[in-house]
């Protein structure tokens, strides 16, 4: 019988390709899990339902996971899920620079948690302050894109496809958040350390499949299916497919290192004034068990 493991994501994109690849090749399956995955649009419902223990594994922003910790949780990241930050600032098309944000209202996830206070930071280059505009939260990527284009906001932090899709209709591309940050870590994947302690079995399945896909979404021999693998799940353009492949063959798997969740925790403490000593990464972050699988791991 399949272990159950219960995913909750905040929201899709190509950053979730190598689920999707897990899905249609069973990789899960063959790795003895069944994997049951649910949307939140959310970032503030999937943490909390992932501390109640409503979802065993969650794909969220690490400074999510150092906030809980620091409440009393016992999630950690376990494994790194995307590069850092592939997120781009759009704005709508009267919009044509950052500095023309001034009085507008910019779409978020969470006002203060995601990449919300890196947003800040890049707004205070351009000489604009948190008073100048509205963060009003809208939820996930397909939240904020629809709220884009009802006229709702005026702007937005959107990953792929989302940003392509708006900046092909006329919208700006205003920045590039992993060339303002480019060390800055990525999404990462969590869980209850109660629960991977009682589920490593799972825990081990679920990382080893997802490596898995990894894999074989940087074979370029998969090209072709992996192109027709991702409009069946997303709204996106071809030229935009044929970028996200290429994307994945070149680019080296998406990494969390110490040195990187550390400037999530300077970011955390200087977002919430926390005056607690700062926490070593080690309180926030277990890579053992993708360690293991890389470990263990054949070439193909």
């Amino acid at each position: 019988m399949s272990g159950l493991v219960r995913l909750g994501l905040i929201s899709e994109g190509t950053n979730t390709w190598p689920l999707y690849v897990a899905q249609a090749r069973r990789l899960f399956e063959r790795a003895g899990i069944d994997v049951q995955v649910t949307v939140t649009g959310s970032s503030v419902k999937q943490q909390a339902a992932l501390i109640r223990g409503d979802y065993d594994i969650g794909f969220q922003q690490a400074d999510h996971v150092v906030r809980a910790v620091e409440q009393g949780s016992d999630l950690f990241i376990f494994m790194a899920q995307g590069h850092a930050p592939d997120l781009t600032l759009v704005g709508a098309p009267d919009v044509r620079g950052i500095e023309h944000l001034a009085g507008r209202t910019i779409a978020v996830d969470g006002a203060r948690t995601g990449y919300a206070p890196l947003l800040r930071q890049l707004l205070l280059k351009h000489g604009l302050a948190e008073s100048d505009m509205v963060f009003s939260e809208f939820g996930g990527s397909q939240e904020r894109f629809d709220a884009m284009k009802s006229g709702a906001a005026s702007a937005s932090m959107l990953n792929p496809p989302f940003d392509s899709n708006l900046i092909e209709a006329g919208y700006w591309s205003l920045a590039r958040m992993n060339d303002a940050f480019p060390s800055y870590p990525g999404p990462v994947m969590a869980a209850r350390r109660s629960w991977a302690s009682a589920h490593e079995t799972e825990l081990m399945a679920f990382v080893r499949a997802f490596d898995a896909a990894y894999t074989w979404l940087q074979d370029r021999e998969n090209k072709s299916d992996a192109m027709t693998l991702l409009p069946a799940r997303l709204s996106i353009a071809p030229r935009a497919t044929v970028a996200a492949v290429a994307k994945f063959a070149h680019r080296p798997r998406p990494q969390i290192s110490s040195e990187g969740l550390m400037q999530v925790i300077d970011t955390v403490w200087d977002a919430e004034s926390y005056t607690q000593a700062k926490g070593a990464p080690g309180k926030y972050m277990d890579l053992s068990y993708i360690e293991r699988v890389l470990d263990t791991s054949e070439p193909n």
